[in-house]
């Protein structure tokens, strides 16, 4: 059995503290590149978000607005496949390396809501 020294604890703890799951505030990982990529994809939906209303308001075609929308939800639905392929493969494997598997049952319940 590994034990280990205080300050591979402290170390461990400070670790834990800046993982998705663990301590007061949780966080990402997000390399800047994927930072980046997330934002501007949202930047685009923000703005299709924008046109849609416009066309709302202009009164097009139903069929037009709706296939617009569709575009919006498939958008949408790449920036949750992006974030939630991160979250399993950062903060899910290390609550789980250390032991939390609430973890899964979390997971479970985001990934039902994101599949509605």
């Amino acid at each position: 059995m590994d034990i280990e020294t205080k300050e591979e604890q402290s170390t461990s703890a400070a670790h834990a503290d800046d993982c998705c799951g663990a301590g007061a505030e949780r966080r990402s990982h997000h390399s800047a590149k994927v930072k980046d990529n997330l934002v501007s994809r949202l930047n685009r939906i923000e703005g299709q978000i924008r046109g849609v209303k416009g066309m709302i308001e202009k009164d097009t075609y139903c069929d037009d607005v709706l296939n617009q929308i569709a575009a919006i939800q498939s958008a949408l639905n790449s920036v949750g496949k992006i974030l939630l392929e991160g979250h399993m493969r950062s903060c899910v494997v290390e609550r789980i390396e250390q032991g939390d598997t609430e973890v899964i049952d979390e997971l479970m319940k985001t990934m039902g809501k994101l599949i509605k």
